[in-house]
């Protein structure tokens, strides 16, 4: 009901050309400047990329009465938090100077674990992450903590009345830990954006120059300061976004003393269930979407990513190598994983947190994903090309094929996967 609701309302108002107008980056600057009664954003070089990427959104996603809509809510949010942001550096220039040490990053592709070795290594107490409602609403302007906090999961339901599928896909709440992309999506230089939308001319912009990221993870330290001095405590940031994958320059040269984990996972796994959520994410905002056209997408995307672990190996360029963990371990055996992660980087997991860290996997075990079965041909892919292009780096980092159905002869055991695959999310 629902959704012949939305295509009915698209059709009226796309009938009068009003979800093909351009959106006008200055009339929304001028709304966030008009709702905090804030003026100077201090730096200004977002500009550029707001306006790229809102000629992308008006020109090529084919945007929805509910995407427009979405879209100058989701822009004026970001523009407002960057003048609150701006506004306490100016009142509090100290803010600026507090440390951020020793971040460590979880990357890899995703749908591999990231979010699951997340939100276990968060079970420390002595670890911090962005949740969900401070990316969206980090200042207290914006009311109290109690207020944003149910503010925002009044939107997350009103989304899954949107996207039923999206809880199962990805189970998440107003005090979830936080993708940084949302965090880079103030500055408006976030693949985020690319997920919840088909603007290609944006991503390759993007992708042309890895110099772009390195203007968001500076803002991203000046977010994370931002938070750590509301806290008022000083605690070690584990942060994860399989975008970092991306951008390690940038993340080397803001943070020298970063600390870096790529978690790993059978590609052809990882394609189908990132076309899936790519699909559950872009449905609500466009009139314009076919799923066959995803999986290619995603697996060019993200065999660029693998092409840039196997680049870097265990030296990404910082203090300490990489560590690596592999998804079946770590969905065998979570507790073993997250001691393994530990001791790679000299840190010691307390009992308290060890004992946390098993009662969060008896009440979530896998996070609280559930199964889903996708097919292949549901978004483009073919298995045996995908098993062919990934197979160098399941060699390089020793990755095993999910789901490999027995030995036949003249096969090499464990390169081909079951034509219909199913797994949590991760």
């Amino acid at each position: 009901m629902i959704t012949r609701a939305l295509h009915l309302s698209d059709a009226v108002v796309g009938w009068f050309g009003g979800l093909d107008r351009p959106i006008d980056p200055d009339d929304l600057i001028r709304i966030a400047r008009e709702r905090t009664g804030l003026r100077d954003f201090g730096d200004i070089a977002f500009l550029d990329p707001l306006t790229r990427l809102l000629q992308s959104c008006s020109s090529e996603s084919g945007l929805s009465l509910v995407g427009r809509s979405a879209t100058r809510w989701d822009i004026v949010r970001f523009l407002s938090n960057l003048l609150a942001i701006q506004a306490a550096a100016a009142a509090q220039p100290h803010i600026a100077d507090l440390a951020v040490r020793q971040p460590i990053f979880i990357t890899g592709l995703p749908r591999s674990g990231t979010t699951f070795l997340h939100r276990l290594m968060l079970a420390d107490g002595a670890n911090r992450a962005p949740a969900v409602w401070e990316t969206i609403f980090p200042s207290p302007r914006s009311g109290t903590r109690s207020q944003r906090i149910a503010r925002v999961d009044r939107q997350l339901k009103a989304f899954e009345y949107l996207a039923p599928e999206f809880h199962a896909l990805h189970p998440l709440d107003a005090r979830s830990p936080q993708e940084c992309s949302e965090i880079t999506a103030h500055v408006f230089r976030s693949l985020r954006f690319d997920t919840n939308y088909n603007i290609p001319s944006y991503r390759a912009w993007m992708d042309a120059d890895v110099v772009r990221h390195l203007p968001a993870y500076r803002f991203h330290k000046r977010f994370l300061q931002f938070l750590q001095h509301q806290d008022g405590l000083e605690r070690r940031w584990v942060l994860k976004c399989p975008e970092h994958i991306f951008a390690l320059e940038a993340i080397k040269s803001v943070y020298p003393d970063a600390r870096m984990i790529f978690v790993h996972r059978d590609p052809v796994k990882v394609l189908l269930s990132q076309a899936q959520l790519t699909e559950v994410l872009r449905r609500p905002f466009t009139r314009a979407l076919e799923p066959r056209s995803l999986g290619p997408l995603e697996s060019r995307r993200w065999l660029d990513g693998t092409k840039r672990m196997m680049a870097i190996g265990d030296d990404a360029g910082l203090p300490e190598s990489v560590c690596h963990v592999h998804h079946l371990d770590l969905i065998s055996d979570p507790l073993s994983t997250v001691e393994g992660v530990y001791r790679h980087f000299g840190m010691t997991l307390t009992e308290p947190s060890a004992r946390a860290i098993d009662r969060y996997v008896a009440a979530k075990p896998k996070g609280g994903y559930g199964a889903h079965s996708y097919r292949f041909e549901d978004h483009g892919l073919n298995e045996a090309e995908e098993r062919a292009r990934f197979r160098p780096y399941m060699v390089r980092f020793g990755v095993t094929p999910e789901d490999a159905p027995r030995r036949e002869l003249g096969r090499e055991p464990g390169l081909v996967a079951s034509p219909n695959m199913s797994s949590p999310g991760l």
